[in-house]
């Protein structure tokens, strides 16, 4: 969706869960990763209080041919949401959410959230049904993250996906976990 991460999203290999074991995570990041349940569920339940969310504002664009497939969507445009979840101040996870034009045109209270944050609401309503996770390992010179981190990402980032369904309609959501997570 981002101008600059269309160049390089083919290239970031996104695995299943059952191939994560081979990989390198974080002992203290790994629960967090492959936890079952809404994230923001489990960080607000563990932090209480020193949890917040801070949501960007939205933006519309162009969607790639990576997140079409991802999404099962032909459509060309879509809102992009990032929400900064926050633990004590310092930034967790880095939520990203792209919603298809056609999800809003079924959904148009979606582009109207404010403060609130996507995946709360969506946890709390019927009709939502959430796929298997995936996995990468983002590289630091990833797109996605040289636009949204500034160039702060180390020597790179885990990240996890999962395509929902509300009501049939598709939205993507993509959380990447930040250093204060151990996600470097």
């Amino acid at each position: 969706m981002l101008n600059a991460s269309r160049a390089r999203t083919e290239l970031v290999e996104w695995v299943p869960a059952e191939r994560l074991g081979g990989r390198a995570v974080d002992a203290a990041l790994r629960p967090w990763l492959i936890g079952q349940g809404w994230l923001t569920s489990r960080l607000r339940e563990k932090f209480r209080e020193r949890f917040e969310c801070r949501a960007d504002d939205p933006w519309t664009g162009l969607l790639s041919g990576e997140e079409r497939a991802f999404l099962g969507s032909s459509d060309r445009a879509g809102l992009v949401r990032e929400e900064r979840w926050r633990v004590d101040g310092d930034d967790w996870v880095l939520c990203r959410t792209v919603l298809p034009d056609s999800t809003l045109t079924a959904h148009p209270w979606l582009a109207e959230l404010g403060e609130s944050s996507l995946p709360e609401l969506l946890a709390e309503l019927s009709g939502v049904t959430r796929g298997p996770y995936e996995y990468a390992r983002l590289a630091a010179d990833t797109p996605l993250l040289c636009a949204t981190l500034g160039g702060h990402a180390g020597d790179g980032l885990w990240a996890r996906r999962t395509r929902l369904r509300m009501r049939g309609s598709p939205l993507a959501l993509q959380e990447i976990f930040l250093p204060a997570a151990g996600g470097g």
